[in-house]
């Protein structure tokens, strides 16, 4: 096991303790452990091996052998006996958002609820009202996250997903009998959430049942649901579904386009097809009499349709087969387009890497510049930056920016927008920053009107630079708070305020189906990591793949400017 893996083992072991009742201290012995290996910079393996583990502080004995036995084994009995000893009913009421150890075990405790469906008929009857510190609003806010987790059951976060499907990718296209391969489905169109992974694979027809009997063999494969000649479904131990399809060289492309279309793009290619006189399906596309109008390549059904290529990620019918249809199809944002990064968090508050690390991390990964935003005093539940705090983390960067020469370094900070719409720490402290990423951390509960008035408000601040995270939302945790977004984005335009998409898959924020209208009022957006690791640093690729699903061009992100263009966006936004 790496060291995520044991983190997160930790972590888990920390929540199943305090749903047992034990002893608080010794819950949070174990997830100060998992943020303690989490972010270390040496090996773990190596320290495991040398037995060095005891030298951190806060791993004692006890737990440097259950942390030798994981990285060693990559079982914990401890931990599988522990998990065990807890009816599955709780683990499953964890998912319930705002809803934490302590409040299940005092339910399962005193009211005997021990599954989501005894909660939800308990909220529904106020029996909830009987423990202390539970009231109407409680029971409220449960079944709203009730509701939440129902609507999102079988539903997965897109880097959880991808991540598989890579391994699978990798292991099937190193078969000989493999000719071609792709992935399609709402994975290839980068939507946020996915049901499932779709592989399609191109093979001669007698090697097609052998692919089945080594893709439903594989060890990542929790059981089978159905196997044929040609297509297969199975589960995979991480719970996501996998279908996979073999389709002969002639009927890949076809296969390809067919399976990678949203229902309603897939219904207006077909239609597209019969008004002019041919059939589209999976299998081909075809005029009178069943001829086939050979394709080699899905660029090539476009064009027999009239079309110029419609980028995998716009396939939703959202007017991609009219813009197609135009010659009209945006040159989509590429990673390669990404010249520096925003939005960048260090030891200085609630990182997990110094500045030092994420710097150097930022120049081998060849950006130009880096804008280092480390949450601000109120943020205490990030450990934010005192203002008596900041000259010293300044410090720290002018001593780096010598250090570093290769790389552009931006002294920020992510400001907690406050509830009646100020900017965190005293306005003689705002010139002082390159520039100020203004978010939402607190207050999720105001109205639509109340917040939009307070994030406007922020807005108006000349020295704000970003609107982080504009819609708060954590993705299969909490949903959006309520904001009218078209009004934000208005005042943007107006005041010149960039809009942040956070490419952190927890939060894919702006969702993408609203960057079409921020582009329309010629609001620039900033594809930023809100990186907490190095290993953070890496969701900008995913980042992306939200921007091109929202039909956004270099042109419109500002943090594809080189680094002399930015310095110069970013000193007139202060002027």
């Amino acid at each position: 096991m790496d060291k995520h893996e044991v983190a997160q083992i930790l972590e888990e072991i920390g929540v199943l303790l305090e749903l047992k009742g034990e002893n608080p201290f010794k819950s949070r012995a174990y997830a100060n452990a998992a943020r303690l290996i989490e972010g270390l910079d040496e090996d773990l393996e190596t320290m495991v091996r040398e037995k060095k583990l005891e030298e951190l502080k806060g791993i004692g004995e006890a737990l440097s052998e259950k942390i030798t036995q994981l990285v060693t084994t990559g079982h914990l009995p401890y931990y599988e006996g522990l998990k065990e000893s807890i009816p599955k009913g709780l683990l499953e009421m964890l998912a319930i958002p705002g809803l934490g150890p302590k409040k299940i075990q005092a339910m399962y405790e005193r009211l005997k609820i021990s599954d989501v469906s005894q909660l939800k008929k308990a909220c529904q009857e106020h029996h909830l009202l009987k423990l202390e510190g539970f009231g109407e609003k409680t029971e409220e806010k449960i079944l709203q996250g009730i509701e939440f987790v129902e609507k999102n059951a079988s539903r997965h976060r897109f880097d959880e997903v991808y991540g598989e499907a890579q391994i699978l990718l990798q292991i099937l296209e190193k078969d000989k009998r493999v000719l071609r391969i792709n992935l399609g489905g709402s994975l290839r169109r980068h939507k946020e959430l996915i049901k499932d992974i779709d592989i399609l694979i191109s093979a001669r027809e007698k090697d097609a049942p052998g692919l089945m009997d080594f893709f439903t063999g594989l060890p990542q494969v929790e059981r089978v649901i159905a196997k044929g000649g040609t297509q297969s479904s199975v589960l995979l131990k991480k719970g996501i579904h996998v279908d996979l399809r073999v389709a002969s060289e002639q009927e890949f492309p076809y296969a390809l386009l067919h399976f990678t279309g949203s229902a309603q793009h897939n219904t207006a290619m077909r239609s597209r097809a019969k008004g002019m006189g041919m059939k589209l399906n999976e299998y081909g596309l075809f005029k009178k009499e069943n001829r086939l109008v050979p394709c080699k390549d899905e660029e090539e059904i476009f064009k027999a349709l009239g079309l110029s290529f419609i980028p995998p990620e716009m396939r939703e019918d959202l007017g991609e087969i009219e813009a197609a249809e135009k010659g009209k199809i945006p040159k989509l944002i590429s990673v390669k387009d990404i010249k520096g990064i925003f939005h960048v968090h260090s030891t200085w508050s609630d990182g997990k890497a110094s500045l030092r690390e994420m710097i150097r991390a930022c120049a081998e990964r060849g950006y130009e510049y880096v804008g280092i935003s480390d949450h601000s005093k109120s943020a205490s539940y990030a450990h934010g930056v005192k203002e008596d705090q900041l000259k010293k983390q300044h410090e720290e960067l002018d001593r780096l920016a010598e250090e570093f020469k290769e790389i552009r370094i931006f002294k920020g900070t992510e400001a907690d927008i406050l509830a009646d719409g100020r900017i965190d720490y005293d306005e003689k402290i705002w010139p002082k920053f390159d520039f100020i990423i203004a978010s939402i951390h607190s207050r999720f509960g105001m109205s639509e009107k109340d917040m939009t008035r307070r994030i406007i408000q922020a807005m108006g601040n000349p020295y704000v630079t970003f609107l982080g995270h504009p819609t708060g939302r954590l993705i299969l945790e909490r949903e959006p708070y309520a904001v009218n977004l078209h009004e934000i984005m208005d005042v943007a335009s107006e005041l010149g305020v960039v809009i942040e998409l956070n490419a952190s898959p927890h939060r894919f924020d702006l969702d993408w189906r609203l960057c079409p209208y921020a582009k329309s009022k010629g609001v620039k957006l900033s594809v930023n990591p809100d990186a907490h690791s190095v290993e953070g640093l890496d969701v900008v690729s995913l980042g992306v793949g939200i921007a091109r699903k929202g039909w956004l061009e270099a042109k419109d992100v500002v943090n594809t400017m080189t680094v002399k263009k930015i310095e110069e966006f970013l000193k007139k936004r202060k002027s």
